[in-house]
């Protein structure tokens, strides 16, 4: 398997990437405007976070106006999310030839990762129990650093580039959602789409004609081949 000389590492979403999991997400994406909710954040604030798929706006009000409730926001947003996550975890499996395609990229000398909108106790759980957990130089999770850095944040990539040494223009991410998109976009990351959940047209839509996109995550090693 053979990658753009300059490409170094390769980077994964876990969950409709790596794994073929189910989790509500429906559930799970009401938790943060629910708690900016109860907070007194303005409908309007978090209305523009549903739309940006962030939370940025929603947390600087909090900063500013609720700074207890702003220190508090990590902790109990995550522990929530995990809840849920972890509701169907044991319904999991790993995508057909994923295991295998990734120890040949390790063969290969690329360093491998795992960056992921899932909580640390969610990942970790998954990817022990598939023996997955020694396939990637580094694993960066939700709750690994603030809410703020989690996707679509550049700083989500930052970290994950930073644990194995490459820079955010030397590794290429395939993910199956918008956010794992716009991360590469904030970050200057070449990204490849996987067609889980969102189709051709849906990733055309995102990201316009441009954006790479592949079936499945097996096709990566035709594609790039």
């Amino acid at each position: 398997m053979t990658l753009d000389p300059k490409i170094k590492a390769v980077g994964f979403d876990m969950d409709g990437t790596v794994l073929d999991t189910k989790v509500d997400y429906e559930k799970l994406g009401r938790i943060i405007p629910d708690e900016f909710s109860t907070q007194g954040v303005p409908r309007e604030l978090i209305d523009k976070d549903i739309e940006e798929n962030s939370a940025s706006n929603g947390l600087a009000w909090l900063k500013a106006n609720r700074p207890e409730a702003y220190a508090q926001f990590d902790h109990v947003v995550g522990g929530r999310a995990t809840a849920v996550e972890m509701e169907f975890a044991d319904q999991a499996r790993p995508f057909p030839g994923v295991i295998e395609m990734i120890r040949d990229l390790r063969a290969g000398g690329y360093r491998t990762a795992i960056l992921t909108r899932g909580g640390r106790e969610y990942a970790t759980a998954l990817l022990t129990r598939f023996g997955m957990m020694d396939l990637f130089d580094a694993v960066v999770a939700r709750d690994d650093y603030p809410y703020e850095e989690a996707k679509p944040a550049k700083e989500a990539m930052e970290h994950v580039c930073g644990k194995i040494g490459v820079g955010c223009d030397e590794i290429i991410y395939l993910g199956d959602g918008s956010a794992d998109y716009h991360t590469c976009i904030n970050s200057g990351t070449r990204f490849i789409g996987v067609e889980t959940h969102l189709s051709r047209s849906d990733w055309e839509r995102i990201g316009g004609r441009s954006v790479v996109t592949i079936p499945q995550i097996s096709d990566f090693r035709r594609y790039m081949d």
